[in-house]
């Protein structure tokens, strides 16, 4: 389970790919394409850019480009645990490595790892982000830290992916620290359930609206979901696919 030990990746067991043979050959069409891969030293706080460079499936080792940073390819020999993202043909591949090794590659400084026992493949509508109703708003309920006023705040999404939530915070309770994670989240789906989990601020974006009202958008992704409250993400997305295409189509 090399590629899914820990972060946000780590539940999204549906998606993961371990037939070695599919593997080797989803890294051999990012190798192929020249696809540029994120490797995330300490999750979002560090990162740089990579490319795979040779994979050997004899000797189980995937070679790739050293960081033009000299510290930051130091730090990635050092840590423990890497991720990687990249994409192919707009589906995004993740997978992981537990530590990396220094080499030297047609001349070039280049870093060697095995090659991944497992790999996750997101299909676009497994991460793709689907607006929620604007009328009937979905809300997610936030306990909130004693530093920060304590209770719980009841907020309003903007959109909701497999992947996590955008928040509307337009009172601007919730603070703007990238990375600050958010224990016992419930989202309350409607005509699915409830949904728990830990939520993890990725991004924020401070907005002035028409009415000259400050808003903000916090961009939470899913830190600890279980696979049944993942499940019930996917089924909330697809409802409201049905429901958007039945619109369109002039039937809702």
């Amino acid at each position: 389970m090399q590629a899914t030990n820990d972060g946000p990746h780590e539940n999204w067991h549906d998606f993961e790919i371990e037939s070695r043979r599919e593997i080797i050959v989803l890294l051999q069409a990012i190798s192929s394409k020249n696809q540029l891969i994120r490797m995330l030293l300490h999750g979002e706080a560090d990162v740089c850019v990579t490319a795979i460079i040779d994979i050997d499936a004899d000797s189980n080792t995937l070679v790739l480009d050293a960081p033009v940073d000299r510290a930051q390819g130091e730090r990635a020999l050092l840590a423990k645990r890497i991720n990687f993202e990249t994409t192919l043909d707009k589906i995004r591949i993740l997978f992981g490595a537990n530590g990396l090794t220094a080499i030297t590659h047609d001349g070039r400084p280049a870093l060697r790892m095995d090659i991944p026992d497992t790999l996750i493949r997101l299909q676009r509508r497994e991460f793709y982000r689907m607006p929620t109703p604007v009328g009937n708003p979905v809300r997610v309920t936030v306990p909130m830290p004693p530093e920060l006023g304590g209770g719980n705040n009841v907020l309003p999404l903007a959109d909701i992916s497999c992947g996590g939530v955008s928040i509307l915070d337009n009172k601007l309770q919730m603070g703007n620290t990238i990375g600050h994670n958010y224990p016992g989240c419930r989202i309350d789906l409607p005509d699915i359930g409830v949904v728990m989990a830990t939520l993890q601020v990725r991004n924020s974006l401070d907005m002035t609206l028409l009415n000259n009202k400050s808003n903000r958008r916090l961009g939470c992704a899913f830190i600890d979901i279980s696979r049944a409250n993942l499940a019930a993400v996917q089924r909330y997305i697809i409802q409201l696919e049905r429901e958007r295409n039945a619109r369109t189509a002039g039937l809702g």
